[in-house]
C-alpha cells in the first residue's frame, strides 16, 4: 500500500492550533510528497528524525530514564549495604538533592553503570517494563509512558502516512528507548538511535548465548554526536528533523546542510500550567544556541502555550 495522499487525508494534526508551526509542517509534507513538482522527494529518501527526551516526551523535573535508574538504586540497596555510606549511592537512598547535584555527570555515571550493566540485555528490558508499568511521575501522577506529547504522535502518525521513515535521535539509552518506542510511538526498535553501552556476547551455563550489559560506555548520541549516529545507524541524512534543546542543534544543522527540501524544527517548553516552561538557564533540555540559530534561519518554533490544543493524550 502506498502512501496516503495528503489531500485526501481528514483534518491532520487535530491538536495544533492553526497558526505559522502548523502550516509550516503542513506545507513541507505537501510539498515535498506530490510528484512532479520541483521538492518532491522520493518515499526511501523521506527520513525524518526525532528527538525523544522534551520532544517525545516530558523530561522535567529529571529525564525519565535517571528517575529510573534512581528508583534502580533503591530496589538494589538491599543487596549493597555498602551504598549508605557511598556516594552517589548515599544521596540517592537519603533524598540529598544537593549531593546528588555535587556528584555531577561522573556520579551519574556511575548510577547508571550500577543500574544498567551486569544483566542480559533480556534482563534488562525487562526491568524497564516492569518499571513503566509501575512508575508514577511526581507531578502529574501518571505512568510515564503516557506523558507522552499527543501533538508529536500526530506528527509521526501523520509523516508515516505519507510515506516517510521515522526514527528517534537521541541522547537517552538505546535500550531504554526501545522497550517502549514501539508501542508508545509506533517507532520499530530497529528505527531507534541512542546512546550505547558495551555489550558482550558470551555462551551461558545453559548453553544459550546471551548478550550482556557491561559499565561501559560505547557511544553517546547527542550534540555532535546525533550526525555520527544518524551517519552510522541510518546511513541517509534525514529531510526533516525534530528537537527541543541545545543537544539537538547539530542534528539539525545537518539536516539543514542537504539539498532540496528541510523542516528542521524545535519544541519550545512554554507552558508552566499544562507542562513546564523551560530554555535558557533550565538544567535539563537547555534551549539557548538552538533557539538563536532556529530564529536567526528561521527554523520552525513550536510555542507550546500557542501551538498545542492539547499536551498529554487523556488518561487510559
Amino acid at each position: 500500500m502506498g502512501a496516503v495522499p495528503v489531500r485526501a487525508q481528514a483534518e491532520p494534526l487535530p491538536s495544533w492550533n492553526d497558526g505559522d508551526a502548523k502550516k509550516a509542517i503542513t506545507d513541507f509534507v505537501e510539498r515535498v510528497t506530490h510528484e512532479g513538482i520541483a521538492n518532491y522527494v522520493k518515499p526511501a529518501e523521506r527520513i525524518a528524525v526525532f528527538d525523544n527526551d522534551g520532544t517525545l516526551w516530558a523530561e522535567q523535573p529529571a529525564y525519565f530514564q535517571l528517575a529510573f535508574a534512581l528508583d534502580r538504586v533503591k530496589a538494589m540497596a538491599p543487596q549493597h549495604p555498602e551504598w549508605k555510606t557511598k556516594q552517589p549511592f548515599k544521596a540517592v537512598l537519603e533524598g540529598d538533592q544537593r549531593a546528588l547535584a555535587a556528584a555531577g555527570e561522573k556520579g551519574l555515571l556511575q548510577i547508571v553503570a550500577a543500574t544498567h550493566a551486569g544483566m542480559t540485555t533480556e534482563a534488562f528490558a525487562k526491568t524497564v517494563a516492569d518499571w513503566l508499568a509501575t512508575a508514577r511521575h511526581p507531578r502529574f501522577n501518571r505512568p510515564y509512558d503516557q506523558l507522552v506529547y499527543q501533538p508529536m504522535l500526530e506528527v509521526l502518525a501523520w509523516l508515516r502516512a505519507n510515506g516517510f521513515k521515522t526514527f528517534i535521535v537521541s541522547g537517552g539509552g538505546v535500550e531504554f528507548m526501545r522497550v517502549f518506542a514501539e508501542r508508545t510511538y509506533g517507532i520499530p526498535p530497529e528505527q531507534v538511535v541512542g546512546s550505547s553501552g558495551v555489550v558482550k556476547f558470551q555462551i551461558g551455563k545453559d548453553g544459550k548465548p546471551s548478550l550482556t550489559k557491561e559499565a561501559k560506555v560505547e557511544f553517546i548520541d547527542d550534540g555532535p554526536g546525533k550526525p555520527v549516529g544518524i551517519n552510522r545507524f541510518i546511513g541517509r541524512r534525514p529531510i526533516f528533523a525534530f528537537g527541543n534543546s541545545d543537544g539537538d542543534q547539530q542534528m539539525l544543522q545537518y539536516t539543514a546542510a542537504g539539498e532540496g527540501a528541510r523542516f528542521m524544527g524545535l519544541v519550545h517548553h512554554t507552558d508552566a500550567e499544562r507542562e513546564f516552561a523551560y530554555d535558557r538557564k533550565s538544567h535539563v533540555g537547555k534551549l539557548d544556541k538552538a533557539l538563536d540559530e532556529a530564529i536567526a534561519r528561521k527554523w520552525t518554533v513550536v510555542d507550546m502555550k500557542k501551538d498545542w490544543r492539547t499536551v498529554f493524550p487523556a488518561p487510559k
